[in-house]
């Protein structure tokens, strides 16, 4: 497993639009779809990758707890499946049916989503505003497998209040840290 920090997304920048095949419902899903009237948050995740793992609850929870106040959020894996079979479109299925997730998990076989969004590890968090501008990129929280730091989802839930608040984000943005998205 090697440590991989998120490249950090200038903020701003305006979200990159993708159609991919949410392994859910086996529909084509945009942004457009997914998109919250108060922001959007997407995700780049995996099935088999432990810092995945070790957050996927509180994503779920996160999910759950702001997509009622007007927030999208969707999670799109974009690793390999030749090489890593087990984050295949059939097990993501599974993974999002064994988890509960109220969101699409979308399949990027392409990896074009992922290079649109400049995304660098599992799981890798982006927040758009309202005007789909990038106003958060980057952890959860400070809580990795096995340093004792409880899940809790601070960072990100942080910039879904201040965005619900009209707030202004924190200019202290730390980057997310997992396993490399594997690399065609």
């Amino acid at each position: 497993m090697a440590l991989t920090p998120s490249n950090m997304l200038p903020l701003e920048t305006k979200a990159p639009d993708f159609e991919l095949v949410d392994t859910v419902t086996n529909q084509l899903c945009s942004y457009k779809d997914i998109r919250g009237e108060r922001g959007t948050v997407v995700m780049f995740i995996c099935n088999h990758c432990p810092f995945v793992i070790h957050v996927i609850e509180e994503i779920v929870r996160i999910a759950n707890d702001y997509r009622v106040l007007g927030f999208g959020f969707v999670a799109i894996s974009s690793n390999d499946i030749e090489v890593y079979p087990q984050d295949g479109p059939e097990l993501m299925w599974k993974n999002a049916h064994k988890n509960n997730f109220t969101f699409p998990y979308l399949f990027d076989q392409s990896q074009e989503v992922a290079k649109k969004y400049d995304a660098a590890c599992t799981p890798d968090f982006y927040v758009f505003g309202a005007n789909d501008r990038l106003v958060y990129r980057g952890q959860l929280d400070d809580s990795r497998p096995g340093n004792g730091i409880s899940v809790n989802g601070r960072d990100l839930r942080e910039a879904l209040d201040n965005l619900f608040s009209s707030k202004p984000q924190s200019e202290i943005q730390k980057a997310s840290i997992g396993c490399n998205i594997k690399w065609k």
